[in-house]
């Protein structure tokens, strides 16, 4: 591996994507600001120039809605180039957004970038306490509908993980209505159709998008009527390990935590106790469970089930299985953990988020691998993450053979390249 040459073409890939305040994933394709790309771009920025980092999440958080949702693109200047654009959306409010959320990942980027940054670095965290706080408690009242620490959501865009065969279920029971809008997919003008969701995929994805507007982008009554509502391992895992990380943000305060940290703790021993709902025998791991209908959608491991270690999860039996799993899946996919299970039915080596490798994941995975102990795991996962940057700064990822897919010089790919070579952990 050229490190040199690899970190200057990471640099440059982050810097070509700049926007002053804010970093869009790739040009072209996603000419946005998206949520948790920006904010996991963030942790490579800091590898080089921390205050432009700190920029980039503090953006995004400015961005927050008045019920406290950070929602997933934020429109920060037009572009026709894109679809389903702002006004597809029907959203109100400024800037300009879309109406539903992404995987929370702030807040422990945000104590990430806290803990590189003395004393302005805790200043800037506790700054951003109320806000995540805020899209938390979002999470945690109109995103439970039971109250009981499973996380729905409501359209499979927010989970990060579009066309996973996690949702190919619950999916297939949403009706497109007679009267849904013509539209034009403009993702397909930049990349090729067998590496993105298929049009009846899309399709459910616009009517899902039109029940929103229907409903006003009112979450009560979205959840309340939902085509859609599923607990996914990712966001679920991700959720819990920014409570975490928030109530740390929270000591940073003046004053430290107080009631509100009380009230974290109860969203963390809430987290815990539901994630137990998620686990499949079957499987040998976590998977995504269908609220409507009260089972899980598939008898299979993605990569998001694999972020137990990144959320915490402490349950030995379980974890020991998990670990088993893990490395069943690698023994498949010697180039990075698939986003499906190579020998269950639905998985596709090529197509988005139904078996390409993702960097972004490998990195949340292997670093809670690390912190709970799977270190043998953790360096199969960093040789495999390594072999692909043979392919450039991609998307995505063919999980046997690296092969580079989706868009090219992607953020958050050399994002996680920067992160791991200062830290010299490939």
């Amino acid at each position: 591996m050229d490190r040199a040459r690899l970190r200057a073409e990471a640099l440059a890939v982050i810097r070509g994507n700049d926007r002053g305040d804010y970093s869009i994933p790739t040009a072209g394709l996603y000419p946005f600001q998206w949520n948790w790309d920006s904010a996991l771009t963030a942790l490579g920025m800091a590898t080089y120039d921390l205050p432009r980092a700190w920029r980039e999440v503090e953006t995004l958080a400015a961005a927050q809605r008045p019920d406290g949702m950070v929602p997933h693109i934020v429109f920060w200047q037009e572009d026709p180039g894109y679809f389903p654009s702002h006004a597809a959306w029907g959203t109100a409010g400024d800037p300009p957004a879309s109406g539903i959320t992404q995987p929370p990942v702030l807040a422990s980027v945000v104590l990430a970038l806290a803990q590189r940054g003395g004393a302005e670095g805790r200043r800037r965290a506790a700054a951003l306490a109320k806000p995540l706080l805020a899209w938390h408690r979002w999470f945690h009242t109109l995103r439970e509908p039971a109250g009981d620490g499973l996380v729905a959501l409501t359209h499979p865009w927010e989970s990060g993980r579009d066309n996973s065969p996690d949702w190919d279920r619950p999916l297939a029971a949403v009706e497109v209505p007679a009267d849904l809008p013509a539209y034009q997919r403009r993702d397909l003008d930049h990349v090729d159709a067998d590496a993105r969701p298929t049009r009846g995929q899309y399709d459910r994805f616009m009517a899902l998008v039109a029940h929103g507007r229907a409903c006003g982008w009112r979450q009560e009554e979205i959840v309340a009527s939902a085509p859609f509502l599923v607990c996914d391992p990712g966001v679920q895992f991700i959720l819990l390990r920014a409570d975490r990380d928030l109530l740390e943000i929270l000591a940073l305060r003046e004053g430290g935590g107080g009631a509100e940290a009380a009230e974290v703790e109860g969203w963390i021993e809430r987290g815990e106790a539901a994630c137990a709902r998620l686990w499949s025998e079957e499987a040998g791991g976590y998977c995504a469970r269908d609220l409507k209908r009260g089972e899980l959608t598939a008898a299979a491991c993605s990569n998001a089930s694999m972020l137990a270690w990144y959320a915490g999860i402490r349950d030995e039996e379980k974890m020991a299985r998990l670990a088993a799993t893990a490395a069943a899946l690698l023994d498949e996919a010697p180039c990075g953990m698939p986003s499906w299970d190579p020998r269950a039915a639905g998985y596709d080596a090529k197509r988005y988020w139904r078996g390409p490798a993702w960097a972004i994941m490998n990195h949340m995975i292997a670093q809670g691998m690390r912190e709970q102990g799977e270190e043998e795991l953790a360096r199969r996962l960093a040789q495999a993450q390594g072999r692909l940057y043979a392919a450039g700064f991609r998307e995505y990822y063919e999980p046997r053979s690296g092969a580079g897919l989706g868009g090219g010089a992607f953020s958050w790919t050399a994002a996680v390249f920067l992160l791991w070579d200062s830290e010299e952990l490939f």
